[in-house]
């Protein structure tokens, strides 16, 4: 591999994970193609503007476009190294889909040459990487694949999966520790070399089924703990309990540390890659399928709770606030919040107002119900039923004064001054 600047670096997937990849290694001064079967967002990148938001991706993108070491294609193109970052969803059954991977590494396989490496960073299920070592032995018998052939291979294939944080993607692309794994210790080593490029923190090796089933384990762990914070708070609207309150006691003990309840579990990650583990092995995965199970269920339990709030005013306008999966950011994949809306819209249709910062627009589904997109000043103004379902800090912001004669379903925790104050011709108890 080559280590100076004339390093050629492909990126295959210019998403929410393969764009900002491609900037941090176009920084370093590597000549990079980022490739993306959707033309405009090749248009947007190439005129130096991001498709996505992201804390800095802005100004980092155009300065590489502006330098020349970033530029966007929908065609590939000959490479040293090729970064696979291309989407895993999960199918019927919540099976897993790899075969927008396979078809980046067919694509991959049109231009490779002695010396290159291919390297997975897509979340994927345990035997994915073996999978693209295969097809590319069978696409290109030209060439010797590590594990398909004898002696010393002509490429090296690795996986590698990312660890960030939506809102700090270019920071925790840098300074995480990241998992190496090589289809050999050989393709291992290589792909070491290419990350310690732009990684500052430790880059472990290990194979590459063992760097599979590690990302799938870590947002399995989150998963689960998630779970437990999610059931304890159906446990504790049933008591009339304020679990807010139990859960920050809780963890003043010494190695308590539970995380917080939602209307659910969102985003790409942690809502689909414990369906991984399960469909490798359903028998012996009861626990991780019974926190998928929970977390899915609570979005049922969130509009039920909704519901029962919104019953009190027939009439009223009620504001939903957010839709992305999490604070801060522009990312609906998966997210539990939109769900939320779009049920109540499909019910209540234009009583139904959408809060959402990060949007100029609103999704289709939406639309076609009737439900309006406002800012939060708006709906203050006009909506006496408050949703909570994103912590979004605008949210955060509003003080007690615009807010205390509300009737508010705060699921995310954000308001806990607020007074749980209903009509007196109800019981109805509120979460808050």
């Amino acid at each position: 591999m080559d280590s100076g600047s004339e390093l050629k670096v492909a990126v295959l997937g210019l998403g929410y994970i393969g764009l900002p990849t491609a900037a941090v290694i176009a920084r370093t001064g590597a000549m990079v193609l980022g490739i993306d079967v959707h033309q405009s967002v090749v248009d947007t990148i190439n005129a130096g503007k991001v498709h996505i938001e992201e804390v800095d991706l802005d100004g980092l993108v155009s300065g590489v476009i502006a330098r020349g070491t970033l530029r966007a294609s929908a065609q590939i193109e000959p490479s040293d190294v090729f970064v696979i970052a291309v989407p895993t969803p999960f199918g019927e059954n919540h099976a897993p889909n790899i075969g927008y991977v396979l078809q980046a590494a067919t694509t991959v396989a049109t231009v490779l040459k002695v010396g290159d490496t291919v390297i997975l960073e897509s979340t994927s299920p345990v035997g994915t990487t073996d999978k693209v070592a295969e097809l590319l032995a069978r696409l290109r018998p030209d060439l010797k694949v590590p594990g398909h052939c004898i002696g010393t291979a002509d490429l090296a294939i690795a996986y590698c999966p990312e660890r960030v944080l939506p809102g700090r993607i270019l920071v925790e692309l840098i300074e995480n520790d990241r998992v190496v794994g090589g289809i050999t210790p050989r393709c291992a080593r290589k792909a070491l070399q290419f990350y310690r490029r732009f990684v500052r923190g430790a880059c472990v090796t290990t194979s590459a089924k063992a760097a599979e089933m590690t990302k799938l384990t870590e947002n399995a762990f989150r998963d689960v703990n998630i779970a437990f914070a999610n059931e304890l708070s159906i446990v504790a609207d049933g008591m009339n309990i304020d679990i807010w309150e139990v859960i920050r006691l809780a963890n003043r003990h010494p190695r308590v540390n539970i995380l917080s309840p939602g209307p659910g579990v969102g985003g790409h990650c942690i809502a689909v890659d414990p369906w991984f583990l399960v469909a490798a092995d359903r028998e012996h995965t009861p626990l991780i399928r019974t926190a998928r199970e929970v977390n899915d269920g609570k979005v049922d339990y969130t509009v039920d709770r909704a519901e029962a709030l919104i019953a009190v005013l027939p009439n009223a306008p009620v504001a939903c606030l957010g839709l992305a999966f999490k604070a801060n950011i522009d990312d609906f994949r998966e997210s539990p919040a939109l769900h939320v809306a779009q049920e109540l819209a499909a019910r209540h249709g234009a009583r139904i107002k959408i809060v959402e910062p990060y949007a100029t627009e609103l999704p289709d589904a939406l639309v076609t119900t009737g439900a309006q997109l406002v800012d939060i000043d708006n709906a203050i103004e006009t909506c006496p039923i408050m949703i909570v379902l994103v912590d979004h800090d605008v949210f955060r912001s509003v003080p007690l004064a615009e807010r205390a004669d509300k009737l508010v379903y705060d699921t995310r925790g954000i308001w806990p001054d607020q007074p749980a104050r209903l009509p007196a011709t109800t019981s109805l108890r509120l979460i808050r």
